[in-house]
Order: structure tokens, then C-alpha cells, then sequence
């Protein structure tokens, strides 16, 4: 197992990965921890880590959406989505949380709203290095202007499951990723549009500096201090 840090509260426990942490060492922690949490055994928790190269189909991925089979390993997520890509230089945040309660700006039962949070979650991080990220009807993600094309280009993916209302897996953010990786999936299920990173919008930005951008967008949107709303997600 990797080494991690991990910063704890009363309810939530915050965990950075060190190294690059193994898709399925990844889902039997969070398959652990969400059952902790069901019982009452353990905190909530945000886990942040790196994969090694590998593809993820969610439970509407497509086979020949999968465009190069052999180039990375790929696993059966179990969340909702299609085809995703992790590797370095992309943050995937990973929260465990028992929805049966509020938090912050999402209410209590409410998987809608609480997608609409990780969305808001990704584009609050993004306007900390002065990048607008924007949501787009019909389809899922994160999306930013590409300065080379004129056009949409994702930055930030989201896909979750939630097993008797407590949430597992979530977010990812391309900080500095090999965007060549992404060519051997068809990502998301959209065919029209590319995807980029921060490094790629000319932003220089480290892994640590994101990490610290993402934990205080987090409080903005899920923290105690932050009033539950209705919830304006379509």
C-alpha cells in the first residue's frame, strides 16, 4: 500500500496518496470504507491519488468506444459513465461520504445535487488559477474554452456511485497529464470534442498546488460553514 498523509476531522477525513496507487487496490479500499461508514465504524473520507496509465469503463461503456484495447490495462469501474482515462499528472479525488446527511450547499438524499457539488467542487478549483470551467447540457464533465482549437475541451471528469446512500469514487482533474493517453478511448462517449489540462492552457501548476486548491474549493462547497440549498441542477 502506498504511504499517504492524511489530515482528520471530527467527520471527514482528508488522504493524499504518495506514488501512483493500483486501480484495484483502489476499489477495495473504497469498497472497505464505504461499508466502515455504512456501520458507523469510520469517518467520511476524500482520498486523493494517482493511477498508473489504465482505461475504466463505467456501467454504460461501449466496447468499441474502447478504440485501443491492448495500449493500457483497463477495469470494470462499477460507477456510472463510460470510458475513462487515469494516469500521472491527474488528480483523481475519490469521496466517501454518507449522504443520508447534508452537506454543506447539497442536501441529504439528493444524488442529483450531489453531482451537481463535484461539478461545482472542480470549477471553484479551476477559477483559483484564474480558469473558467463551465458545465455543458448533455454532457458530463468539466469543460474549458482551448485556446489552439476555439472549441470545448474537457478538463475535469466526474463519475460516482452510491450504494446505499453513501457515495464512492468521484472526480478527476488533469493537472499535467499525457493527453496522448486519452487516444485509445473514445472519453466520456464524446466524439467531437478534446481534452486538456492545465499544463496545456499554459499553467504551470503542481500536483501540491492543485491538492491545496481542490481542499479549500472542497470547504466552499461541502464544508460546515457552507448553508444547504436548493439545488439548481437540471
Amino acid at each position: 500500500m502506498t504511504a499517504r498523509t492524511a489530515i482528520a476531522s471530527d467527520a471527514l477525513e482528508w488522504d493524499i496518496a504518495d506514488g501512483l496507487t493500483p486501480y484495484p487496490d483502489a476499489l477495495a479500499r473504497m469498497q472497505a470504507r464505504v461499508a466502515e461508514i455504512r456501520a458507523g465504524t469510520a469517518r467520511e473520507l476524500v482520498w486523493l491519488v494517482e493511477h498508473p496509465p489504465l482505461y475504466t469503463a463505467g456501467t454504460s461503456a461501449k466496447a468499441d468506444e474502447l478504440t485501443d484495447p491492448g495500449r493500457f490495462p483497463t477495469y470494470d469501474a462499477g460507477r456510472g459513465g463510460q470510458w475513462t482515462y487515469h494516469g500521472p499528472g491527474q488528480r483523481t479525488g475519490y469521496a466517501m461520504l454518507d449522504l443520508n446527511r447534508a452537506h454543506g450547499s447539497v442536501p441529504a438524499q439528493d444524488i442529483r445535487c450531489y453531482v451537481h457539488g463535484l461539478e461545482e467542487w472542480l470549477i471553484r478549483t479551476l477559477d483559483r488559477f484564474n480558469v473558467k470551467g463551465e458545465r455543458r447540457t448533455g454532457r458530463v464533465g468539466i469543460w474549458v474554452a482551448d485556446p489552439i482549437t476555439g472549441g470545448d475541451a474537457k478538463i475535469g471528469a466526474i463519475g460516482v456511485r452510491v450504494s446505499r446512500w453513501v457515495s464512492w469514487h468521484g472526480v478527476a482533474l488533469n493537472v499535467d497529464p499525457n493527453l496522448s493517453h486519452f487516444g485509445g478511448i473514445v472519453p466520456c462517449g464524446i466524439r467531437e470534442h478534446g481534452v486538456t489540462s492545465l499544463t496545456a492552457l499554459g499553467i504551470p501548476v503542481t500536483m501540491h498546488d492543485a491538492d491545496v486548491a481542490l481542499r479549500a474549493a472542497w470547504e466552499e462547497v461541502f464544508g460546515p460553514e457552507t448553508a444547504a440549498t436548493s439545488c439548481s441542477a437540471p
